[in-house]
């Protein structure tokens, strides 16, 4: 055998990772599509931050601050935090790959429930750990059944909430009460990444928590409210111990100075934010009730996006009603590999692009 008839391996247990698929973006022939795959905001980014973004480009030849001071300073102002417990990322994707690469390994464990993100469970087998799953209930978490997981090999347990694609949550006493039943060495991450759409008394995003305790980390995003998706902008909020080993594996330059400069302009424009949880709140309710008014079924949602169950009948599927959409220029999100297989999941867009799914479907559910 010649030396270039055999090309490096990789890792054991690599390729039997299934790679992350986003949400479509195309609807061949259409001439105007709306994209209500990705969970974008129809608003786009705040001015203020459209503004900072293109102030940078006249300084592209210099490196970008390692530590993004500036965007962990805005931060921590806006959510009353320590910067100094703040951590900056290419998007939340990337610190969850940073946790996982730093506290699992081969024979450990990281709990996972049933609809949860999938790169939960990307990350750890990257890591060569074992993702864990555990079932919810009704598609939302159930705390119980993730203690009941619990063994000694577990070293993180991923929560999701609200979660993704179900749009469901729990409440913080819930939280509280996973968090207290997990060993003093299991590190629990909270993802709320859609934490600023959330409008319910009883739900907490995890900064009190993380600031009483030694094993939780809470990550956000700015992909989603801030409209920021294409910059991949995510932060940490985690105790210095964990701040301090993650910083080890982190590269130095994980944040372009564009990136920076927009997510500190972004996160102190809050009236943009409102702004936005305002169109959210309207057209939630809007779509859930016309949607369920034409006979289909709505996973009660706190998000941005709504999870829509289809008929188990002959022509009504979800996967007909994608095709039937996209044909007009409705992009929704399959989720088959989050374990609906009949369902779909809708982004809250514009008036317009909310409307046209609405008659759409109207149209889809009345046929013969």
């Amino acid at each position: 055998m010649s030396l270039a008839s055999k090309s490096p391996e990789p890792r054991p247990g690599i390729l039997d990772i299934a790679a992350y698929v986003p949400g479509k973006e195309h609807a061949p022939g259409v001439a105007k599509v709306h994209k209500l795959s990705s969970n974008e905001t129809p608003l786009g980014a705040s001015p203020k931050a459209i503004e900072a973004f293109q102030a940078m480009a006249f300084n592209l030849e210099r490196y970008p601050d390692g530590q993004a001071r500036a965007l962990r300073e805005a931060i921590g102002a806006v959510h009353g935090l320590n910067p100094a417990n703040i951590m900056c990322g290419n998007g939340s994707d990337e610190l969850l790959g940073l946790l996982c690469h730093t506290y699992l390994g081969p024979g450990d464990e990281g709990i996972i429930t049933e609809h949860g993100f999938l790169v939960y469970k990307i990350q750890i087998l990257a890591a060569g750990a074992t993702p864990v799953t555990v079932e919810e209930k009704d598609a939302r978490v159930d705390v119980d059944a993730i203690l009941s997981a619990v063994t000694e090999r577990t070293k993180m347990v991923f929560l999701a909430n609200p979660a993704n694609p179900t749009g469901t949550y729990i409440p913080v006493d819930e939280v509280r009460r996973l968090h207290a039943g997990l060993p003093e060495g299991v590190l629990l991450v909270l993802d709320a990444a859609y934490a600023e759409y959330v409008r319910r008394n009883d739900y907490a995003a995890g900064l009190e928590l993380v600031s009483a305790s030694r094993n939780v980390v809470m990550t956000r995003t700015f992909s989603k409210i801030y409209g920021l998706a294409g910059l991949r902008i995510g932060w940490m909020y985690a105790p210095p111990e964990v701040i301090d080993a993650v910083d080890r594996v982190r590269g130095p330059f994980n944040l372009s100075a564009p990136s920076i400069a927009a997510g500190a302009a972004a996160i102190r424009d809050q009236a943009f934010v409102a702004t936005a949880v305002d169109h959210n709140l309207t057209w939630l309710a809007r779509v859930a009730e016309a949607l369920e008014a034409i006979g289909l079924r709505i996973t009660p949602s706190v998000t941005n996006f709504v999870l829509i169950h289809f008929p188990d009948e002959a022509g009504k599927r979800a996967e007909e009603a994608d095709e039937f959409l996209t044909r007009r220029g409705y992009i929704l999100r399959a989720v088959r590999s989050y374990g609906f297989p009949n369902a779909l999941r809708m982004t809250i867009g514009s008036a317009e692009a909310n409307e046209g799914v609405i008659a759409a479907l109207t149209e889809f559910m009345g046929r013969k």
